[in-house]
């Protein structure tokens, strides 16, 4: 199975994803902010990215996965967000403002976050 990060500000999302995702055999780390995120990548190398668009700054998210696409990192990202329901915008995958594989509206269902880290880990190998 997978090594599987996980970079959101909310710890009882990161418990839910991370129970889910440990139940099907990933290895899950987390991290809680962008910093946190950056290091724990430079670490361990996961081979699937689970993202948080808005953390300490409503687009750090999206920054970071910015940064980390310039960087070299080739392995998918899922960025997890509730923008929709916090400011009343959408964000569609762009390769150049949001450099991600996929997105998925919080909260998301096990079955449904399962299928898309089934999904991205196949389509990433």
């Amino acid at each position: 199975m997978a090594r599987i990060l996980i970079v959101d500000d909310d710890p009882d999302l990161v418990d839910d994803c991370r129970l889910v995702l440990e139940s099907a055999g990933h290895t899950v780390s987390h991290a809680y902010n962008v910093k946190e995120g950056m290091a724990a990548i430079a670490r361990e190398t996961p081979e699937l990215l689970v993202l948080d668009v808005m953390m300490d700054q409503p687009d750090d998210g999206i920054v970071m996965a910015q940064n980390l696409r310039r960087q070299g990192f080739g392995a998918p990202i899922l960025m997890l967000t509730s923008i929709s329901k916090v400011t009343g915008m959408s964000f569609g995958q762009d390769a150049d403002l949001v450099p991600v594989d996929a997105f998925q509206e919080k909260p998301v269902s096990p079955k449904e976050l399962l299928s898309l880290v089934d999904k991205l880990l196949t389509k990433g190998s």
